[in-house]
């Protein structure tokens, strides 16, 4: 018999250790590797049995329905039956799968209650996301005791630094051979996707390197490291005079607590350096608009914030310097494009900020948080310093750049042709 696997699967099905943890990309068929490896163990040794458990019943039910498929192809006669049962209140669905030897394959959603009772090789699928893994891992682990034959394979993505799955992962000792697949490893062994259409589909950075390069990244972790920041340092100083045809404005408007800060990013290549910080502290409006308009005629485009105060500020901006200007209102989703624009930009090495302190810090200050209710807000807390307000104002300079807009320009031709036609006559 025959299977169509990568490299990647194929080692993870050859390795026999008795602890066994892989840390895989998503859609990099890490079920199929998990129920192929039992189900290839279950008809090789008469009377063994698998106890699967995923975070769910619809992922319990697709396991099971990968291993009878397996099974199939290897032209094994697999019986799939399904019972239900009730523990603590609950009614549980048990998919089971028996051989002609007597073996068995049981399959059952992530529950520490349900995970009781049975003796065999364990399967831990997807065990970041399955719900008190601490009590699961406790109720699963000895079911391996007291017979050395007997493995557990743990597998998942990446759910942030946390739980369990982590904890096996960065802790888990010697004992433990480690299979880690990211989807750039996956592509590079023959998976037939393209990583940056799927990158660029995605369109969010944080989802992007949790789950396909398997990193554990927390949702309250800082949203630009300290190593993306330093690597953006310029050791020489590039602030100065600027070609007015490549410079652009990104201006984040203050008043009482936050700070009125003021970025411009000229374009050297294909890479923006930032040639003047500035930042007013309560400074009166007339001083603010003063500054803006000043800046305005030396450089190609500006997006402003216009929320709150910084609606008159862009609208008088507007009225005087025409489609330059772009007023900004600071809307979850507009903060969320800026924010992973200005990320992308770093990890890109497409931007050269000066060694400034105060700006390194508002860089670093802004979380990705994630609300009871799932949204997402990207936002930084108050302090001394402002509210992240320099990392805005460049955020607004990028944005400026890479986003250009204008009045729509035509001319009529039918006064042409009419001219025209009235002259034959």
């Amino acid at each position: 018999m025959g299977f169509d696997l990568l490299p990647y699967q194929r080692a993870w099905i050859r390795d026999k250790s008795r602890f066994k943890i892989g840390l895989w990309s998503r859609q990099t068929g890490k079920s199929f590797a998990l129920t192929l490896e039992a189900a290839l163990h279950a008809v090789e040794h008469r009377g063994s049995t698998w106890v699967l458990l995923s975070a769910g019943e619809r992922q319990s039910r697709e396991l099971a329905e990968k291993a009878k498929a397996h099974l199939d192809a290897m032209k094994q006669v697999g019986t799939l039956m399904e019972s239900r049962f009730f523990e603590g209140g609950e009614s549980v669905t048990q998919l089971e799968i028996r051989l002609p030897n007597l073996s068995r394959l049981i399959f059952l959603p992530a529950n520490p209650r349900t995970a009781r009772g049975y003796t065999g090789n364990v399967v831990l699928d997807e065990f970041a996301f399955h719900q008190d893994s601490e009590a699961i891992w406790a109720a699963m682990y000895p079911i391996i005791t007291r017979r050395p034959d007997l493995k557990i394979r743990v597998m998942s993505t990446p759910n942030g630094p946390r739980g369990k799955f982590w904890e096996l992962w960065e802790k888990g000792g010697p004992a433990w051979s480690r299979h880690k697949v990211t989807i750039y490893d996956a592509v590079a062994q023959g998976l037939p996707v393209d990583p940056e259409e799927l990158r660029a589909g995605l369109a969010d950075d944080f989802i992007w390197q949790q789950e396909y390069l398997c990193e554990f990244l927390s949702a309250e972790e800082a949203f630009l490291p300290w190593s993306l920041i330093l690597e953006a340092e310029a050791r020489e100083d590039p602030r100065g005079p600027w070609n007015p045809d490549q410079a652009y404005l990104g201006v984040d408007v203050g008043r009482h607590r936050d700070l009125t800060v003021f970025v411009v990013l000229e374009r050297v290549g294909d890479v923006y350096w930032v040639r003047l910080l500035e930042t007013l502290h309560r400074a009166p409006f007339a001083q603010q608009e003063a500054r803006l308009h000043a800046l305005l005629p030396q450089v190609r485009r500006a997006c402003l914030d216009a929320t709150g105060l910084g609606e008159m500020l862009a609208e008088n901006a507007r009225r005087a310097f025409g489609y330059k200007v772009e007023p900004v209102k600071f809307t979850p989703e507009v903060k969320a494009d800026l924010a992973q624009r200005l990320r992308l930009f770093f990890e890109d090495r497409r931007v050269r900020i000066p060694e400034d302190r105060a700006l390194r810090e508002d860089l670093h200050s802004v979380r990705r948080i994630v609300t009871p209710s799932g949204n997402v807000r990207y936002d930084a807390e108050r302090s001394e310093r402002g509210h992240a307000d320099r990392f805005w104002a460049l955020a607004l300079a990028l944005h400026a750049a890479e986003n250009p807009r204008g009045p729509v320009e035509y001319r009529s031709v039918l006064r042409r042709a009419f001219a025209g036609w009235k002259g034959a006559f």
